[in-house]
């Protein structure tokens, strides 16, 4: 049957599908049907983990919840959780439960599981999806989500719950937007290299009116936890920034960010000269 989620189950299963594949179709261009196709197997993916009692223990967080939660107004690949609550941790059940739901809803579906880090990975690969949405000639390339759980988050995050619904209808235990705001800073500050879709999360969080108030408990020990005790100060963010501003070349913010947004023209805001202004 399909419940009144849009999850489906037994004979009628493949409708999830047919409905993932329908959206795609629809979409103006291959990159926006790339993304909203990819989004659809995101939400299912969370509704299977709602299903499975996975957020007693995880809380979502990343670009993705922020979209999910708050509308940011970019397409994400990956699913990203931290674990909030150590008792009933168990991500290898977890995604034995999503490859199942996934292979009733008629989906080719191969999940991989590595647990030998402190941030455990699944790699969540469907096959044939692309050639059936029109978007890859080869019939055997796989479309992957990417779903991380960090195992050892730093403390001081504050979680909270809500029923989403984005094709599909779930709940969700989540970081508060402060919380989010500093998991982006963190990785703004610390990120080896750069990734312009951090630039443009961060552009959205600073032009929200009210401007939302970093968690600097969290991210004062998410720096302390990677960059070592007192190397950096969280109540200095703001210069934080601007030093990896000034040593950005921002062409490769826009190169990277272009082809998640829903309006391609944005990439316009992302110049040196509003950061600086937003961040005075």
């Amino acid at each position: 049957m399909v419940t009144s989620g849009g999850r489906g189950t037994g004979r009628n299963g493949f409708v999830v599908k047919e409905r993932a594949l329908a959206i795609a179709r629809k979409a103006p261009d291959a990159a926006t049907s790339l993304n909203l196709l990819r989004e659809y197997l995101q939400a299912f993916v969370l509704r299977a983990l709602h299903d499975c009692e996975a957020f007693q223990s995880l809380a979502f967080v990343g670009g993705t919840a922020l979209r999910f939660l708050h509308g940011l107004p970019r397409f994400s690949e990956d699913l990203d959780f931290s674990l909030d609550q150590k008792a009933h941790y168990d991500g290898r059940a977890w995604m034995r439960s999503v490859k199942r739901e996934l292979t009733l809803a008629g989906f080719d579906a191969e999940v991989n599981w590595n647990d030998r880090r402190t941030v455990n990975t699944a790699w969540i690969r469907l096959a044939g999806l692309l050639h059936e949405a029109g978007l890859s000639a080869l019939a055997e390339q796989k479309l992957s989500i990417k779903l991380e759980i960090d195992t050892c988050p730093p403390a001081g995050a504050h979680a909270e719950r809500r029923v989403v619904t984005r094709h599909l209808s779930f709940l969700l235990r989540h970081y508060d937007l402060p919380s989010l705001l500093a998991g982006k800073l963190h990785a703004l500050a610390t990120r080896k290299y750069v990734k312009g879709r951090d630039w443009y999360d961060l552009l959205w969080y600073l032009s929200q009116r009210p401007a939302p108030v970093p968690n600097l408990a969290l991210l004062q020990n998410a720096l302390d936890q990677t960059q070592g005790i007192g190397a950096f100060e969280a109540s200095q963010w703001r210069e934080l920034v601007r030093d990896r501003l000034a040593q950005l070349d921002v062409s490769r913010i826009h190169e990277d960010v272009l082809p998640f947004l829903e309006r391609r023209a944005e990439t316009t805001l992302l110049s040196r000269e509003n950061f600086e202004q937003l961040l005075a």
